[in-house]
C-alpha cells in the first residue's frame, strides 16, 4: 500500500488475508473554483460538449444538469479503465437528484456520455451552458461554479461496506469478537473507509452496497460530499456510478448504475 495500514488491535491477526484484498483505484481532489477549459476534469461549470452532440434531456423536455466530468488523458493509467476519452455525468434536479429507486440504472433522469475522442478546440465546442431553470436545493453541487479535479494513483483493502468484505471473510465475521464485535467492527470501520472521490478501487457507504454479488461492477466514480464545493448529497452522503466491466471495455455506458446515499 502507498501509506501504512493502521488497524486496531483484534484485527491484526488479519494483516496479511486484509493485505490481500488490496486494490489500486484512482483518488481525485477538487481544486479551488475556477474558470476551465472544456475539456478539463471537473465538478459543475461548462461541459465538453461537440456542437452536433444534444444537451441531455429527460424524457419530458428537462435539460438534465452537467454534474462531472473525467478525461482519462489527465489522470494515471488503472487497467481496466481507458487510457484516453472523457466520461460524463448529468443528473436531474427532482427529489433523488435523477436517481430511480427501481431501477439505478435507468437513464432517463441521469445521463453518462463518453467522449473516446476529445478534441481541444473550443471553435467546435459548444461554449455555454443552456438558460437552466433555477434548482433551489434540488441539486447536490453548483453547477454555475467549476472545480477542476487533481488526480493521483493510490491503493486501499477492503471497507466494510463494500460487499466484498464479506465475500472474503464472511458474514459472520466480527460475531467471533464475542462481546467485542461491535467495538471492533466500528474500529476497523473508522481505520479502513473508502471515503473522498475515487475511480476504481472499492466504495464508500452510509447505507448499504446496491449491488449484487451475482452481478459484479466496477465504481466508475465515486462523488463525495465535499466541503470544498460545497457539495452536499443529502446528509453528508456520498454518490456512485457504478459499471460491468465488459460494458467498461466495449466503452458501453448505456448500463451505468446510478446510487447515492446519506446519514
Amino acid at each position: 500500500m502507498s501509506h501504512p495500514l493502521a488497524l486496531p488491535a483484534a484485527m491484526e491477526p488479519f494483516r496479511e488475508k486484509l493485505l490481500q484484498t488490496e486494490l489500486p483505484f484512482i483518488r481525485a481532489r477538487a481544486q479551488a473554483a475556477r474558470v476551465t477549459k472544456p475539456w478539463e476534469s471537473k465538478v459543475g461549470g461548462t461541459p465538453y460538449l461537440p456542437k452536433h452532440t444534444p444537451w441531455p434531456c429527460a424524457p419530458d423536455g428537462r435539460e438534465l444538469f452537467f454534474l462531472a466530468q473525467l478525461n482519462f488523458s489527465e489522470m494515471p493509467l488503472l487497467k481496466p479503465f481507458p487510457e484516453r476519452g472523457l466520461v460524463q455525468f448529468f443528473i436531474c434536479d427532482d427529489d433523488l437528484y435523477g436517481m430511480d429507486f427501481d431501477d439505478g440504472e435507468n437513464q432517463d433522469t441521469f445521463r453518462v456520455l463518453f467522449h473516446p475522442d476529445v478534441v481541444e478546440d473550443e471553435s467546435i465546442l459548444q461554449v455555454g451552458l443552456p438558460m437552466m431553470r433555477d434548482y433551489d436545493d434540488l441539486l447536490p453541487h453548483h453547477p454555475d461554479e467549476s472545480y477542476a479535479l487533481s488526480f493521483s494513483l493510490d491503493s486501499g483493502v477492503a471497507p466494510i461496506a463494500d460487499y466484498r468484505f464479506y465475500q472474503q471473510f464472511g458474514d459472520e465475521f466480527f460475531r467471533q469478537f464475542g462481546e467485542q464485535e461491535w467495538d471492533v467492527m466500528e474500529a476497523y470501520e473508522k481505520a479502513v473507509r473508502a471515503v473522498g472521490h475515487r475511480i476504481g478501487g472499492y466504495a464508500y457507504f452510509t447505507q448499504d452496497d446496491p449491488r449484487r454479488a451475482d452481478d459484479p461492477m466496477l465504481l466508475l466514480f465515486q462523488l463525495d460530499s465535499d466541503e470544498t464545493m460545497d457539495l452536499m448529497w443529502g446528509d453528508m452522503g456520498v454518490g456512485h456510478f457504478f459499471i460491468r466491466e465488459n460494458d467498461l471495455a466495449a466503452r458501453d455506458f448505456t448500463r451505468v448504475l446510478y446510487d447515492w446515499d446519506c446519514l
